[in-house]
């Protein structure tokens, strides 16, 4: 149980800004529902690397999507949103379902029809796969939309999660 909780449907070796965009689609999915620190804007930024906009405004073009942040920062949050006239929701409280719960409400689809992308097991990819959302993990994002270089924390928790018998990971 604990193994199928923490392995996401997709284990992506690039950032959100790199992710092919037809996968998910020929996986069936028709909403996206993306985590906003370090899967959109990097740490400690207020805009967004180019290459995320890019990507983000293409797929804006082919899928819904929220914007779901544990951040309670409605005004960090908030200026990524409306600058692209997207739905938000701050202080989710991932892994909590609460919060999805109610966007997955609002999206009107079947679970198994929206993905969740983020950079966090613990968080991102527990709270995507307790609901049965398609989960992905992409690389946290830097400046530039590259990966980041030195990402401490999620190599710890993809550490963690390989000892917990998640061995896919």
């Amino acid at each position: 149980m604990l193994r199928q909780l923490l392995t996401p449907d997709w284990l992506a070796t690039s950032t959100l800004a790199q992710l092919p965009l037809e996968r998910l689609l020929d996986q069936g999915i028709r909403a996206l529902v993306l985590d906003v620190d370090r899967t959109l804007l990097p740490r400690r930024h207020t805009t967004l690397p180019p290459t995320a906009e890019q990507w983000l405004r293409h797929a804006m073009h082919q899928l819904p999507i929220h914007l779901l942040s544990n951040n309670p920062s409605r005004h960090r949050i908030g200026s990524v949103a409306d600058r692209l006239g997207l739905p938000y929701t701050t202080s989710a409280g991932k892994p909590r379902s609460t919060a999805l719960r109610r966007v997955l409400n609002e999206l009107g689809l079947p679970a198994a029809q929206v993905a969740l992308v983020g950079d966090r097991v613990f968080t991102d990819v527990l709270a995507g796969n307790r609901l049965g959302l398609y989960t992905v993990l992409v690389k946290p994002i830097d400046p530039e939309g590259l990966p980041c270089r030195h990402d401490r924390l999620q190599n710890l928790e993809l550490r963690m999660a390989r000892w917990m018998g998640t061995g896919t990971l």
